[in-house]
């Protein structure tokens, strides 16, 4: 991270003045063009933009002129994590959080996070802190299928739901993202810091965080953490959520606002639990999942959109109706691909069962399923049945 980047220390400035938020951030880009103009802008200017009264402009002018001691600090704290800031519109921001309203003017990230690469098709899992244990198999099932798939699993790093989603994944060899309600040099719940450390040691994923170095748990912190797990993901998946659960914010949220897939697995009738698990799928708020290729198949056209990059088209404005007609054509051939993806490709000749394409392309059958999945997401490959056929053939 280069800490004397000029657009990374004014967004910091930005970020570290009190009193604005990822909206009021958000305006004021709209209305300058970027944080260096935000800064350079008299408070008359900064008046006119709607939100920024004469106490928030003055914040404003503080944080123009007497900001770098607090910029240096806090990029030193977070050099010293081993961690590293992303900011919105600059290289390595999620382009699926970025597309968000009230997207986060920057993260600060511990760990792997890959979202032009193995990160590319995330999926969120969350549900109550106060699970079964039904609850907590069920995660760790999707879970685990999901990343042995080649998908991304984001979720909180709670207990609960969201920790079994994580242990899943890491289980079954997969990456992970752990959005977390607090700093990203703070262990919370304590008792995972240690698959905290091994996320971050290992490779397998990454911390993310929007608030400040240090910053503790507090409960004010997770509603807006929310929004961050769902606009990361293509979509979420809800296991367990009570009828007052953060999950069940996090979902409505996803499908309201973010214009996000929503699925719920669901659980007995009788047990809290699940009731709101089961006033989603009711409701018609989430689709139905019983089975992890429910989830992989509501994200197919999803991950299509993505991959074609016209994501922002569907989901940037979710009251405005998604464009008509089918998703993208699938790419050109080539195009995007690793050296295993045109392997497979290459070795895919008509109508091939699974089994068949492994023995063709020589890859084993994990490493084969992560990418067939990617591949689908991708619109390049399509099941028929039992078998499987390369996209337009």
């Amino acid at each position: 991270m280069d800490q004397t980047d000029p657009a990374i220390r004014d967004t910091m400035r930005l970020w570290l003045a009190p009193g604005l938020g990822p909206v009021r951030v958000q305006r004021l880009l709209d209305q300058f063009g970027s944080p260096g103009a935000v800064l350079g802008a008299s408070s008359a200017q900064l008046q006119r933009v709607k939100g920024i009264g004469p106490g928030v402009a003055s914040t404003l002018l503080d944080a123009a002129k007497d900001s770098d001691a607090r910029v240096d600090e806090a990029l030193e704290k977070i050099a010293k994590a081993g961690a590293r800031v992303l900011i919105r519109g600059g290289q390595g921001y999620p382009e699926l959080l970025a597309a968000i309203p009230s997207a986060p003017t920057l993260i600060i990230v511990r760990g792997a996070l890959e979202p032009d690469g193995s990160d590319r098709y995330p999926a969120a899992i969350v549900g109550s802190r106060k699970c079964t244990p039904y609850g907590l198999e069920q995660s760790e099932r999707f879970a685990g299928a999901l990343a042995r798939d080649g998908l991304t699993i984001v979720s909180g790093g709670a207990r609960g739901i969201d920790s079994a989603a994580h242990r899943g994944a890491l289980n079954a060899g997969g990456r992970t993202i752990v959005v977390l309600g607090c700093g990203v040099d703070v262990a919370y719940p304590p008792e995972n810091e240690t698959m905290f450390e091994r996320i971050v040691g290992e490779g397998r994923g990454a911390l993310i965080s929007e608030l400040p170095m240090g910053t503790p748990p507090n409960a004010e912190n997770f509603p807006a953490r929310n929004r961050i797990i769902s606009g990361l993901s293509l979509g979420v998946l809800v296991i367990e959520a009570g009828l007052r659960s953060g999950a069940l914010i996090t979902a409505r949220q996803a499908v309201e606002d973010q214009g996000r897939e929503v699925l719920a697995v669901p659980g007995r009738v009788d047990s809290d639990a699940s009731r709101g698990s089961l006033e989603l799928i009711k409701n018609g708020e989430a689709a139905l999942a019983t089975e992890p290729a429910d989830v992989i198949r509501a994200l197919e056209p999803v991950g299509r959109h993505h991959h074609a990059g016209t994501h922002e088209a569907r989901y940037v404005d979710p009251v405005r109706p998604a464009p008509d007609g089918p998703p993208p054509p699938p790419p050109p051939p080539s195009a995007g691909l690793s050296e295993t993806q045109t392997r497979i490709l290459q070795a895919l000749v008509g109508e091939m069962t699974p089994d068949e394409l492994g023995k063709a392309s020589g890859l084993d059958a994990p490493a084969l399923r992560a990418e067939l999945t990617r591949l689908e997401l991708s619109g390049r490959v399509k099941r028929q049945g039992s078998r499987l056929v390369r996209a337009g053939k």
